[in-house]
This record gives C-alpha cells, structure tokens and sequence, in this order.
C-alpha cells in the first residue's frame, strides 16, 4: 500500500473525495513529518497544528454528510512565509518584519481555502526573497533533502524542500527572478512560474511588483494544473490581474505531445553550462523526441541588455519599497540582502521608465528570436551542479558572486519578459542531486507547458523519486 507521504496533489483528493482515506489521517501524516524531518532541514517557520487538524475533520464532515467536496479537498499544503494570512505572523524572512501580522488574507490563499485544502502553516524563504539559494542570515541557511551540506534553492527554499521531502503534498512559493524555479530545480519537483497577471499578487509582501508572480511548487505537472486552475483568474483587489485567460489546465493534459515544436537555443543558455547539465537536457530532448515532438535550434538575442534591463526595473523597484527601512533600520538587514537593494536607491527615473517601456518590444523580440514558431522553448533551469552552501557562502566574494550569477543566468530574464515558465526534474549529477530543465511559452500559454511537461513525466520518472 502506498504510504500517504507519497501520494500527489492529485490523488490526495481523489482518495478524500472517494472516502478510501480520510482527510484528518492525511494532515496528521503531513503534520508528523513536519515534526520529525521539517527542522533537520530547516523548512519550517510556523505550524499551525490545531487548526489544520480542524480543517481537516471539517473536510470529512462534508463528505459524510453526502456534500460535494471541493478539488483540493483534505490536501496539506504548507506555503512560503511571504503570503499573507489574518491574523498569522507573517516576517517574510526578516527581522524588520518578524513582528508583523496581516490583517488580511491573500487571493491565492483564499481561493485554495475555497477548493478545500488544508493549510497548514508557512516554510522557510530568503530574507525578503533575495537569495537565489536558500540564504538567511536571521533563520539559517535552508537544506536540500537530497544532501543538507547542499543548498535547496530560494528565495523559496522551504517550499522547494518542504515538497521534495513529502512533507506536504504542495507548496505557494513567489518568484521575481527565479524563487520558485531555483527550490523545484535543486530539490528535483515541479514548479511553475505563471505569466506576469495570471495569478493574483493581493496579499503578498513585494518585492518587484512589475516582476513577481505566485505559483505552485509540487512534484508534477498534474498536480501543478490541479493547484493553477484553482489560483488562476482575475482579481479586484490586484489590477494586473488578466481576464479571460483562466481555465481547467487539467483538461489539456493528453499525455499526446506529437504536435509539439520545441526551440533549442544553443547560445548563451547552453554555452556556459555544466557538461554533466548539457548531457542530461540532452536526453529530456530525446524524451521529447521519442515521443513524437519536434526539435528546432534556435538564436538569441542581446541577453547582455536583457538582463541588464531586469536589473534596472528589479533594483529600482525594490529599493522604493524597502527605502523606509533602509533610512530607519539598515543595520536589520543581511549584508547580502542589503547590498542587493541599495544600488537600486542610484537609478535614474529615467532610466527605469526606459526599461519598463521596453519590455513589450524586447519580450517580441526574444520570442521571434528564441522561439520563432515553436510552441515553447528548452532551456536549463539551472546550467550548473546544485552548489553546496559552504560553495555560496565562504571563500572569494568574486567567485561566490560569480557563482551566484551562474545560478540566476538561466531564469532572471525571463521575468522581466513576462512569460510563464516550468522547471521540472530530469535527473541527477554526481553525488545524487538533481538537475532540471524549464520550458518558457508564450503568455498565458500555461495549458501548452504543463501538456508538455507532462507528457515528458508520462515517460520518465525522476519526478516521482525521493530523497
């Protein structure tokens, strides 16, 4: 019998829905991992056990008395402590904020408390999610459950870890520049970074708005069309938010992938990447392949400019929203986190309003060019081994940067372009860590992403491998 630690997003509601389990023996399960394997990896902020524990024999209450259950039904999800709650501490990382509590609940919080899942507290992140690998001076460094001495990726690194070590069946992380690729990627799950607009941002602490988006970290694409059909649609209360581009992302999951075209593009992406990265993408292409899509190399653009554009609006963005603090309490910040921010303060408004009128054309540009008329693009999520926290955090600040930069190569652009991408697992390196591909679509091409990522988890099986 399958131990309820390793069932999906997916099956967990339909085992509650059809009463083989109930839904109070699922969060007590998840509660007692959280307890037993959460600390060892330093995953863990805030559970809230009598409360989910409630919720959960709520959810069974339902079912007996003959009510219809909602799609995450009796579903333990524990998520990235940036997404507000009322009434929950919520410090996003920090000590600035370590004593703050909403007084609201967030869209995407709201609306998965709607479908029936159970929350059960909030993960370990970044300091206000500017560590690309788990970093945090005040909570310690986040652990990969593959390897502690390895980092688990950030800024979402308890959602990454949380999810790979089945200690809840799925997670909410933020991603600005690469916060829920990098955790999916080290830990080896699945996570998706929607289009700018597709998923509410109301009830988040920011940290660029222009560039941040919410989305789910789980352990496969099934269960991320589960968790975004839920998330997904427009908002009042975020005027970014799209109309019209919501819909049920199971429906496109075929298993048929044979009318797929997908990009390659040699240059930059791939140039500086790992040998042992290049073999295993390698050989998710010839999934790919196998399975009746078509492969195309492509170009790239000027990425130089691109991702010097991102760091004009990110830096310029940041440094508004954090300037109070900066003045009143800047000795409260991490030295990493601090100096990510402050060169931000010296961008001339000019510059940023530059860079923010730029982006449609840059974004059609990048498409025409990397794209061209596939229906996605192939690239590494991460073009290097997971690097172990002693590799980020010791030694040459030059070469630590330097590392850093090799990290976010691959995803921080494509923030600033708007565009939805998955990172999802395609094997391991030496010393058994895992390694990942994303693929970035148009916007609002979410359904054709997960249909793929899917049909390559339909044919392989790093996805549903534990630490």
């Amino acid at each position: 019998m399958t131990a309820l630690h390793d069932l999906g997003v997916v099956a967990l509601a339909q085992a509650v829905a059809d009463g083989s389990i109930k839904a109070e023996a699922v969060v007590q399960s998840s509660l007692d991992r959280l307890d037993q394997l959460g600390p060892g990896l330093n995953a863990i902020v805030r559970i809230e056990r009598d409360r989910a524990l409630e919720a959960a024999r709520s959810v069974d209450l339902t079912r007996s008395s003959g009510k219809a259950l909602g799609p995450l039904a009796g579903v333990p999800l524990a998520h990235k402590d940036l997404i507000y709650r009322a009434g929950r501490p919520c410090s996003v990382g920090s000590k600035i904020r370590q004593d703050f509590v909403p007084a609201v609940t967030s869209t995407a919080l709201a609306r998965l408390d709607t479908a029936g899942a159970v929350d059960l507290g909030t993960l370990h992140m970044a300091e206000f999610a500017l560590s690309p690998t788990g970093l945090n001076v005040h909570h310690g460094h986040g652990r990969n459950p593959w390897n502690t001495d390895y980092c688990p990726g950030g800024s979402s690194s308890g959602s990454g870890a949380a999810v790979a070590a089945r200690l809840v069946a799925a997670s909410l992380g933020s991603d600005t520049g690469g916060s829920i690729r990098h955790p999916a990627a080290m830990c080896g799950v699945t996570g998706l970074k929607p289009t700018h607009g597709l998923v509410s941002l109301s009830g988040a602490m920011p940290l660029a708005p222009s560039l941040d988006t919410i989305g789910p970290i789980a352990r496969s694409a099934k269960d991320i069309a589960r968790l975004l059909s839920v998330i997904a649609g427009p908002d009042p209360q975020d005027g970014a938010t799209v109309y019209g581009c919501v819909k049920n992302y199971e429906q496109d999951l075929t298993g048929d992938i044979s009318d797929l075209t997908i990009a390659v593009p040699e240059a930059y992406y791939r140039e500086h990447a790992d040998p042992a990265i290049l073999s295993l993408l390698d050989q998710s292409l010839d999934v790919f392949k196998a399975g009746g899509a078509r492969i195309v190399r492509t170009d790239v653009p000027d990425m130089n400019l691109i991702n010097a554009l991102m760091q004009v609006v990110m830096g310029a963005e940041a440094a508004t929203l954090h300037l109070p603090w900066l003045t009143d309490r800047p000795g409260d910040y991490g030295e990493q986190v601090r100096s990510r921010i402050v060169p931000g303060l010296a961008y001339p408004a000019t510059r940023y309003i530059e860079a923010m009128m730029m982006r449609g054309q840059i974004a059609q540009e990048w498409l025409a060019t990397v794209m061209q008329h596939a229906d996605m693009v192939h690239l590494p999520t991460l073009a290097v081994p997971v690097p172990s926290i002693a590799q980020t955090t010791e030694g040459p600040e030059d070469e630590r940067a330097a590392l850093l930069g090799q990290v976010t190569r691959c995803t921080r652009g494509i923030n600033y372009l708007g565009l939805p991408s998955i990172a999802v697992p395609c094997g391991f390196t030496s010393g058994r860590l895992p390694a990942s591909f994303q693929l970035v679509g148009r916007p609002f091409s979410e359904g054709t992403l997960l249909r793929a990522a899917d049909g390559y988890q339909r044919m392989t099986a790093f996805h549903t491998m534990s630490p």
